[in-house]
Order: structure tokens, then C-alpha cells, then sequence
């Protein structure tokens, strides 16, 4: 797929078949997450501790027992996330950063988020199955990618998909709160904090000569730089 960028607002954007969305993009996701899926600081806390639990128990050979989640839906999930946010040369993908887990909590400690995302998967499968004859997961990768085509696009789907378009759009939204609340979706953003610059040599002379100060008038009564 070719990314996952807000897509109510890109009645233009590509073609996702044959090619994979970029996590880069998927960031801009991030500033407009459904308030459904927003989550307080108490709330971070309690959620990344047991991912992390789950993450830890599976490394160490102990397969994760979903808590809302039946088999089924179980192994979409993982399939379907890992199709948002791929493995690539940059960093793991979504399965690898527990988001199947941080569904599976949400799902569980938010009852009334449960219905839209058992109807959802629900709707994807029955499309697969009506379209080729087999579940989401047991379909080729390119026809897994047909049917994203027709609701990962708003503007662009037909109006025969409006379930399917809900459903992504939800699911699109929490599979981003859950890769970049990560340990692997933080180290992914490269982001450094507030990181003391010790080499600082001030303003650039362009940038002084338009606001029309210099250092040779700096004002330090005042600490500031007067014309």
C-alpha cells in the first residue's frame, strides 16, 4: 500500500495496489486520532505495561491468548496491521511493536469501542469470501490489497463500501496510536527531545540583516537585540 495519510482529505491519492504505505506518512495520522482512541497519561502507562508484558511472554515462548479477539479475528488483525504499517529497512512493522495487543486491550477495556470493530472485521471477510471465495487472511496478498483499494480512500469509494470505509478508518487510526506509542514506533520517529546545542552561534547574519538588529547593539539590560 502506498501510505496512510488522512484520506477523507486526498480524493487523489494513488493507486494502494502493488506497493506499500509509508510509515513517514502514517505519522500525520497521529494529530488527528478520533477521541475514542485518545488515552490519558494514567492510561499510556497502563497499556504500554501490559503490551509489554505480552511482548516479553511471547519472546520467551508463550503464545498471547487474545481477550476479545476470537482466533479468527485474530489472525486478520495481525495481517491487516502489518499491511498499515509494514517491516521495512527503517524499523519492525506493526505486529513486532505489539499494536494486535494494544487492539486487543483497547478492545477489552472499551466495551463500547467493541461492536464497530467486530462488525469490521466481519464486513472484510465476507467481502474476501464473496469476491474470492476464501477468508481475508487465506487470500492472495493482491487481493487483500484489492479490497483495501475500494475503502481506504473515502472520496474515491463507492458508496456500497461506506461500512468497509468506517471500519478502515478506525482501525487505520488505532494501529497508528498503537505503533507510535511503542518503544519500536518512538525509535522510528528518530525523535531527539530537547537536546542541548553546545555549538549555538546565534541568529544567521540573513536573519539578522531582515529583522534589522545586530549583535553589536545587543541591549543587555534588557537581554535583547535593539536596530
Amino acid at each position: 500500500m502506498s501510505n496512510i495519510q488522512d484520506s477523507q482529505n486526498s480524493p487523489d491519492a494513488p493507486d494502494l495496489t502493488g506497493s506499500e504505505m509509508t510509515r513517514r506518512d502514517a505519522v500525520q495520522l497521529l494529530a488527528a486520532l478520533p477521541a475514542v482512541f485518545y488515552w490519558p497519561t494514567v492510561e499510556q502507562e497502563k497499556v504500554r505495561r501490559f503490551v509489554d508484558r505480552a511482548l516479553t511472554a511471547v519472546a520467551q515462548g508463550a503464545a498471547y491468548a487474545p481477550r476479545f479477539f476470537t482466533p479468527s479475528e485474530w489472525r486478520t488483525v495481525r495481517v491487516l496491521a502489518d499491511m498499515i504499517i509494514p517491516r521495512d529497512e527503517r524499523s519492525a512493522g506493526a505486529t513486532e511493536a505489539g499494536v494486535p495487543e494494544f487492539m486487543d486491550f483497547t478492545m477489552s477495556d472499551r466495551p463500547n469501542s467493541q461492536k464497530w470493530m467486530r462488525d469490521g472485521l466481519a464486513w472484510i471477510d465476507a467481502q474476501s469470501n464473496s469476491r474470492f471465495g476464501k477468508t481475508f487472511v487465506d487470500a492472495s496478498a493482491l487481493q487483500r490489497e484489492t479490497i483495501l483499494n475500494d475503502i481506504a480512500w473515502p472520496a474515491k469509494a463507492p458508496a456500497s463500501m461506506g461500512d468497509g470505509v468506517r471500519f478502515f478508518n478506525g482501525f487505520r487510526d488505532l494501529t497508528a496510536s498503537g505503533f507510535w506509542s511503542s518503544e519500536i514506533g518512538v525509535k522510528d520517529l528518530r525523535y531527539m527531545g530537547n537536546v542541548f546545542n553546545p555549538n549555538w552561534n546565534g541568529c544567521p547574519p540573513a536573519a539578522l540583516q531582515k529583522l534589522g538588529v545586530t549583535y553589536a547593539k545587543f541591549d543587555r539590560s534588557k537581554l535583547r537585540l535593539t536596530p
